[in-house]
Formats: structure tokens, C-alpha cells, sequence
């Protein structure tokens, strides 16, 4: 399962349950549509993953081909909300693979009452979660 969403600081993705490549296909092609659409050249994304199961390889290279669009497309900061300790590490190395890494945060939503305000802080006023200031 999958959502996207256009929200005032760019978008909000959300995914759950085990997403299969032929899903994962689909939600890129949405969220290119979507990213084109929306003419945006400088936003923030905020994703759900709190309820994803671990991705199977091939959803995974899907993934990473749409970070890789996102950061040629404006990427300014990003945000993931997480609860699993293994979708946890899958996404940090994806990050770190697509060269997003520095700029990308994980909130685990299991941590903070008000996961969602912690990652708009991040996203709208580059307040880091992991330092709890604005960042440099």
C-alpha cells in the first residue's frame, strides 16, 4: 500500500505493508507524474514507513532509482518516519547509496508523541531532530 500526498512544504509519501516490485513500480511512476505535475523545483518529503515491511530487493532498486529522482529534482530535505529496527537500516544505507543521506533524517515514531511536528520542524525549518536546533 502506498499514498502520495502534496503538502505546503512538497510531499508526503506513505507505505505500508509488504510492497511487492510491481507496486513499487506503480508508485514511482505516480510520484514522477505527481513531482512533474506539481512544478516544483525546491521542496521537502516527508514518508511514512512506519507500517512497511522490509523491502524485497527488486522494490528496493526501485526506491532507489526515486530517491536518485528526487535529489536531481529539487530535493531540499526529507524525512523518515520509522518503527522497525530492520526498515530502519534498509533506508539508511538506500540513503547513503543514493546520496541523500546528509540531508535525510529518521524520526522512530515509537520515540515521540508528536513524530509528525518533529519531521515538519526538520522539513519547513531545519530544526534537527538529532540535535534538537536549527541546523547549519
Amino acid at each position: 500500500m502506498y499514498k502520495i500526498e502534496v503538502k505546503k512544504y512538497g510531499f508526503k509519501f506513505t507505505f505500508g505493508g509488504f510492497i511487492k516490485e510491481f507496486e513499487m513500480q506503480e508508485y514511482y511512476e505516480k510520484a514522477e507524474k505527481t513531482l512533474k505535475e506539481s512544478g516544483l523545483t525546491a521542496y521537502c518529503v516527508m514518508v511514512d514507513n512506519r507500517n512497511l515491511k522490509p523491502l524485497p530487493p527488486e522494490s528496493k532498486a526501485i526506491i532507489d532509482k526515486a530517491q536518485r529522482l528526487f535529489k536531481q529534482g529539487g530535493l531540499v530535505r526529507s524525512v523518515l518516519l520509522l518503527n522497525n529496527p530492520v526498515t530502519t537500516l534498509q533506508f539508511k544505507r538506500i540513503a547513503k547509496e543514493t546520496g541523500v543521506y546528509e540531508y535525510e533524517r529518521f524520526i522512530d515514531a515509537s520515540q515521540y508523541a508528536n513524530y509528525e511536528e518533529v519531521a515538519e520542524a526538520w522539513l519547513t525549518d531545519a530544526i534537527d531532530p538529532d540535535k534538537g536546533q536549527e541546523a547549519a
